[in-house]
């Protein structure tokens, strides 16, 4: 056990070296989560929580420093189900369970990598979700595809079958880019579409979710058109894969912000690099009206953005009330609504 405790703890001091990553590792109370939050989508309220444990082994993405609010020594599994008993004791959710139709459990990494997220927790977890929501539609776990265990999977989907109603297991991993220059050589996320394909074969044979989460313009050095037209890309990408498999597949579209202690600041600071405008993300967003997938456009930059390096900016506050809005009823009308306002003010201003 010890053995297999050090060697995370290389894996992860080694993935931040070659990501080139400054900061630290946050030292927080082991007791309760890093962070919670909810929010509206068209599956009804969501509640995201984020587990403080060992941080991701990959830990090596340019621009994301995620890592940075986890462990980098081991947490155990008694202090993960600390934070549980914290979770579900917090009156927001205590007495509002039954409003919540969507959990999404992250560790800022790989919530089915055993060696960082305990499988003991994560039973315990399903046992107390199963008590408190009792109108849960679908629980979403964090994870890269190759801690996907299928006879895990299955035991989990057999315990939310046990649930006052029936909960989809929804898998949602980093896919972050398109193009594969921009995913794994600068980007380094260390995914292929080969095994992103054959993730898709494991899951299809059962009544799976899948969530992809994109970064919109993820590197420096591409155009905010190029930025758009990756998204564009992989819109189409993954409609056919949900067409070929019949697997149901949301892409999460998050705008990129400049986090601390990443290259990405670097850039940013040298002036190689501003985050995209929410209006090229409604343009992006904007080509999966009528495919076999759905958008949720990520709106938090989670409080880990440098000062101006948000992909907020002042007087978005209409963009992002009409973004959420979207978000909730999948209304392609209000996207189509919002580009069509910034050519037409374009134009006058021409």
């Amino acid at each position: 056990m010890l053995n297999s405790m050090i060697q995370t703890e290389n894996q992860i001091q080694y993935g931040s070296k070659l990501g080139e990553k400054t900061y630290s590792f946050v030292k927080h109370n082991q007791n309760k989560p890093t962070q919670w939050w909810s929010q509206e989508s068209q599956d009804g309220k969501i509640l995201f929580v984020v587990f403080y444990t060992q941080a991701c082994r990959w830990s090596r993405c340019l621009g994301c420093n995620l890592p940075s609010q986890s462990s980098l020594k081991h947490v155990n599994y008694k202090s993960i189900i600390a934070q549980i008993e914290y979770l579900f004791t917090l009156p927001e959710i205590k007495n509002k369970g039954g409003s919540f139709r969507k959990l999404i459990i992250s560790n800022n990494g790989s919530v089915l990598d055993q060696e960082t997220f305990s499988s003991t927790a994560l039973m315990y977890l399903l046992c107390k979700v199963n008590m408190a929501f009792n109108k849960l539609s679908v629980l979403s776990i964090e994870t890269r595809p190759e801690f996907v265990d299928l006879a895990e999977l299955e035991f989990l989907q057999r315990a939310l079958n046990e649930g006052e109603i029936q909960t989809k297991l929804e898998l949602a991993i980093g896919f972050e880019a398109f193009d594969e220059k921009i995913r794994n050589e600068k980007f380094r996320k260390g995914l292929s579409l080969e095994v992103f394909e054959d993730f898709i074969k494991k899951v299809a044979t059962y009544p799976f979710q899948v969530k992809c989460y994109f970064m919109q313009k993820p590197i420096p050095g591409i155009s905010d058109q190029e930025a758009v037209q990756d998204i564009w890309n992989g819109i189409d990408y993954l409609s056919k894969i949900s067409h070929a498999y019949r697997v149901n597949i949301n892409m999460h579209l998050n705008p990129t912000y400049v986090a601390y202690g990443t290259s990405l600041e670097k850039e940013f600071r040298s002036g190689n690099y501003s985050p995209p405008k929410l209006i090229d993300v409604a343009r992006a967003a904007l080509h999966a009206e009528g495919k076999n997938i759905s958008i949720f456009i990520g709106l938090f930059d989670e409080g880990l953005a440098v000062k101006g390096g948000s992909f907020l900016r002042k007087g978005d506050e209409r963009l992002v009330k009409q973004l959420e809005h979207f978000n909730k009823t999948q209304d392609y009308s209000i996207l189509g609504e919002i580009v069509d306002s910034v050519r037409k003010k374009n134009k006058i201003s021409k």
